[in-house]
């Protein structure tokens, strides 16, 4: 189980963007869709390798910027092709007012 990882202050993390942080090794994305609605998924498609936090995102999915496969932010699930396979999906909490991401895939 890897420990909680901040991200960035709750105050400063505005509405329609991104945040990446590095937890256990692995480039998590940390998106902030609404007033304290925040999904984190990892920063990387599943087609090839592209940063999905470079990509646009619109509501709860996320286009990737290389060949604009989109992926849901709540399961990670891709849905348009080329993408098929998911990408994985991490809990973010807000604590002491900071925003933060886990890897709990292997708890």
């Amino acid at each position: 189980m890897s420990d909680w990882v901040d991200v960035a202050p709750a105050a400063d993390f505005a509405p329609g963007t991104c945040r990446v942080a590095l937890v256990d090794g692995v480039a998590v994305a940390v998106f902030k869709v609404a007033a304290d609605a925040y999904y984190a998924i990892e920063d990387c498609c599943s087609h090839q390798t592209a940063a999905l936090s470079e990509g646009t995102l619109d509501g709860l999915e996320v286009a990737c910027p290389l060949h604009g496969s989109r992926f849901s932010l709540v399961t990670g699930e891709a849905l348009t092709l080329p993408a098929y396979e998911p990408v994985a999906v991490f809990p973010v909490r807000i604590e002491g007012g900071m925003v933060q991401v886990r890897d709990d895939r292997f708890d």
